[in-house]
């Protein structure tokens, strides 16, 4: 399965069904979410998971509300009556909005928070990208959900365009915060781990790619200076150099490869890096006319 697919079954089976008020605000993220729909006098609610489905219905078996389901051979539906709701969404005819619910404590926040996830919520592989998404039914939801994550310290985005309304983070440190806010925590620990071996294996890209820089930049100025010293030799110009200047000539010459650092130390009177490169910068001067 999917990593997203993974994270809801782990939110489905958490077990806090025993706390009616709990699951009463977890249903509420459910409801605003943009897979719940108002179709005539009925809440329609759409999903291809199946174990988003089987937490739904659970969650209104405890309130007590009555409510079918249905497989239309590719989503899972349930269908409540509107006159069914909970009393903390308000049921217009064509949407649901939430109440004024800021006044409530941390854990129903996780709830509600929780439900919109396993409601209209997704997260791309953390192999390839980080990228959790929310979608919600309308701008009044949006900016209610906006409002309980941030004060759960989580930094999030808001999106609104062409009648879309959805929240997303692409953080990868705030994505494991929030997957570990709504309390999955084996999925925090998967998450982790995946995005430990991201970061290493940019790491070592970066190193790689810095050490074969380097490398190319030292191919690069030595072929520049045996061009340059060949060009001394041929025009009779060479035995004119100065004797520490033919000297380190000569080994670049037997040693194309070598770093500077190494040509130092076989000089007769061995030098640093700065004073073989500066002789080195000398010699290609000299063959180019300075």
């Amino acid at each position: 399965m999917s990593f997203s697919s993974n994270l809801k079954e782990e939110l489905s089976k958490i077990n806090n069904l025993a706390k009616k008020e709990e699951v009463k605000y977890e249903l509420i993220g459910y409801f605003i979410s943009k897979n719940a729909t108002i179709i005539k006098n009925n809440i329609r609610y759409a999903t291809e998971s199946e174990y988003n489905i089987n937490r739904f219905s659970k969650l209104l078996k405890n309130l007590d509300i009555n409510h079918n389901i249905e497989f239309d051979g590719k989503s899972f539906i349930i269908t409540l009556k509107t006159k069914e709701c909970i009393n903390e969404v308000n049921v217009k005819e064509n949407e649901i909005n939430i109440k004024d619910l800021t006044d409530i404590n941390e854990n129903y926040k996780k709830a509600i928070i929780r439900g919109s996830f396993l409601g209209g919520g997704s997260i791309n592989n953390p192999e390839k990208k980080y990228h959790l998404e929310i979608n919600l039914s309308n701008k009044i939801n949006l900016d209610y959900l906006f409002e309980i994550i941030s004060s759960m310290n989580i930094k999030c985005k808001k999106l609104e365009l062409d009648k879309k309304y959805s929240i997303y983070l692409k953080d990868g440190e705030e994505i494991s915060l929030f997957i570990a806010l709504m309390g999955a925590n084996k999925s925090v620990l998967n998450f982790e781990d995946i995005r430990v071996q991201r970061e290493m294996r940019g790491k070592v890209n970066r190193i790689v790619n810095c050490q074969t820089a380097n490398l190319n930049k030292t191919i690069n100025a030595s072929v520049e200076q045996i061009e340059a010293i060949r060009k001394l030799q041929m025009s009779n110009k060479f035995n004119k150099l100065d004797e520490n200047l033919k000297e380190i000539a000569l080994l670049r010459i037997d040693y194309p490869d070598m770093s500077l650092v190494e040509l130092g130390k076989k000089l007769k009177n061995p030098v640093g890096k700065s004073g073989v490169n500066y002789r080195l910068r000398k010699i290609v001067e000299i063959a180019n006319g300075g």
